[in-house]
């Protein structure tokens, strides 16, 4: 076996395992979708587990940015600006 017939393989492996996946988490949304249909108060309890499954929360830096941003928004407008001629 040479070296092309290995990588050819790898690639393959991993396109079935991505698709796999893929095909597993979308038949996962599908069931939670219509037990949560079926039942109001699962409903709710979807909707209240699905924002703590977040993965990607905001970065402290934008915290920072929108009070920088929001002190120079009030010194803006403390500053008058030239008086009217």
């Amino acid at each position: 076996m040479n070296n092309d017939n290995l990588t050819l393989i790898q690639i393959m492996l991993t396109a079935g395992l991505i698709l796999t996946l893929s095909v597993l988490s979308l038949w996962c949304l599908i069931r939670i979708v219509k037990w949560a249909k079926g039942m109001p108060k699962a409903a709710y309890l979807v909707m209240a587990i699905f924002p703590l499954l977040s993965l990607f929360p905001i970065p402290p830096p934008v915290f920072k940015n929108v009070a920088k941003a929001k002190q120079e928004q009030r010194k803006k407008k403390e500053v008058p600006g030239d008086p009217p001629e």
